[in-house]
């Protein structure tokens, strides 16, 4: 199994938590690794590159290869900047994992259009400027892994995440289109939803419930995503505390009314168009 071995692999957000724990046990595997850290608060105030160094540090110090990168991935400079460094140090790139996050935590009714826009611009905008700068030498080489860091939270919603959930959601279609074009190309593109312990979460989920969810249970699956043998795309993975499994949409059979219906007619046959019962994955019709 070649996996990721002599792989160049940037991870933004790779400082502290999740991050820290893919960059390692890509390391571990023999990946080179460009460890992506602003060194930031949990909100995205703040800098600082001690974050990032401690990680490259450490891989380092375990035999392994990697470099740090300290720019935002809020910026289209800041992302090919992650990108450039991978191409400096190791002379080309061959995944990305799209991790980096902040919140901005508030009910819908009480949120500024400044906490919507600076989750939108790490997370989603985040992940398109790293991935997009990537793409061009993912589709030359013919060969690329993007794994986009989503959330239970844009797959389902969470009270007080409106930003963050819309974030999460669009980077779904982001790997949804991706896996498309990235097809013929040999590029995967997936996505992880993480369940773990980190500072993003130390205040969200009980302390019972965080105890049980490690970021070292999480790391493997991205490192799956990542390697040579992986041919799934377009794919959504729940991992945490042990539990992996993938989530997908589906359609129900529906109703097909002969003419346009009125109101009524919508509303006599809702109970058909909304029933799971032999529901299969959905598709897009016009796609």
């Amino acid at each position: 199994m070649a996996g990721v071995e002599g792989r160049v692999v940037a991870i933004t957000g790779a400082g502290n938590g999740l991050g820290r724990e893919y960059s390692l046990t890509l390391a571990r595997s023999g990946a080179k690794v460009v460890v992506n850290d602003l060194g930031g608060a949990r909100d995205g105030s703040g800098s600082g590159s001690a974050a990032a160094d401690a990680v490259v540090d450490e891989i380092r110090a375990a035999g392994g290869e990697a470099v740090a990168n300290y720019d935002s991935v809020a910026s289209e400079e800041g992302g090919k900047a992650v990108v450039q460094t991978a191409l400096d140090a190791f002379g080309r790139v061959d995944g990305v994992v799209s991790n980096a996050g902040i919140l901005r935590d508030k009910a819908f009714h009480k949120m500024s259009a400044a906490e919507w826009d600076a989750v939108q611009q790490v997370h989603l905008y985040g992940g398109f400027y790293v991935v997009h700068a990537a793409w061009p030498h993912f589709r030359e080489q013919k060969h690329g892994r993007v794994v986009v860091a989503t959330s239970t939270s844009g797959i389902y919603g969470n009270f007080g995440q409106a930003n963050y959930g819309a974030a999460k959601g669009g980077l779904l279609g982001l790997i949804n289109t991706l896996a498309i074009e990235g097809a013929k190309y040999n590029i995967r593109a997936n996505a992880i939803a993480p369940m773990a312990a980190t500072r993003m979460t130390e205040d969200i989920a009980p302390a019972e419930v965080l105890a049980k969810l490690a970021p070292g249970h999480v790391a493997p699956v991205v490192g799956y995503l990542m390697t040579d043998e992986c041919e799934d795309t377009g794919t959504v993975i729940v991992a945490g505390g042990g539990q992996v499994h993938r989530v997908r949409q589906f359609q129900t059979k529906g109703v097909a009314f002969a003419e346009i219906p009125t109101i009524e007619q919508v509303a006599d046959r809702w109970a058909e168009v909304v029933d799971l019962d032999g529901a299969v994955p959905g598709t897009n019709p016009v796609g």
